[in-house]
């Protein structure tokens, strides 16, 4: 069965997860749901784990921990809701570097895509984008893959969130 890979977030609009749900219904593909803990970086392995078992610790030496990393229960409640067997999915925790992490994921399930959503459209994620770039960019030149990027708060008129208004 074809694959296509979602990045995903605790508290990301359902719009991403809606659209991915779409695009994987009409590839008839199951859903990748990629959740990447930025807080951990990976010991050994790649961004996405070896095999299904991803060896990461957190960056933060002091909040050190024995317990392999999980989905939020929030986000797992999220993804069932929204998903509501529509079509099939499974979640994963990733670490380290978004762009890297997604990537190596859609690598290890032969994705056919990779979908992800904007930055919310406040100077906060316009700061967040400013200092960390964009996921969407850093994916679109990084690998060879088609990258789906979901409009969060589509501007239609009017400054952008970054631009001076």
């Amino acid at each position: 069965m074809a694959r296509i890979v979602v990045g995903v977030i605790p508290g990301m609009p359902d719009a991403v997860l809606r659209a991915a749900s779409h695009f994987a219904r009409r590839f008839d593909a199951a859903l990748v749901c990629g959740f990447v803990d930025t807080s951990r970086y990976v010991e050994r392995g790649d961004a996405a784990g070896a095999g299904r078992a991803l060896h990461s610790a957190p960056i933060d030496p002091d909040l050190a921990d024995d317990e392999p990393s999980v989905i939020a229960p929030v986000l797992a409640a999220q993804l069932d809701r929204v998903l509501d067997g529509a079509v099939p999915w499974e979640a994963f925790v990733l670490a380290g570097d978004p762009a890297l992490a997604l990537a190596s994921l859609a690598d290890r399930v032969d994705a056919e895509m990779i979908v992800v959503g904007t930055r919310e459209g406040t100077m906060r994620g316009a700061l967040g984008e400013f200092f960390n770039g964009s996921v969407a960019v850093h994916l679109a030149h990084r690998q060879h893959r088609p990258v789906v990027v979901v409009p969060i708060s589509p501007v239609a008129s009017g400054p952008l969130p970054w631009e001076p208004s």
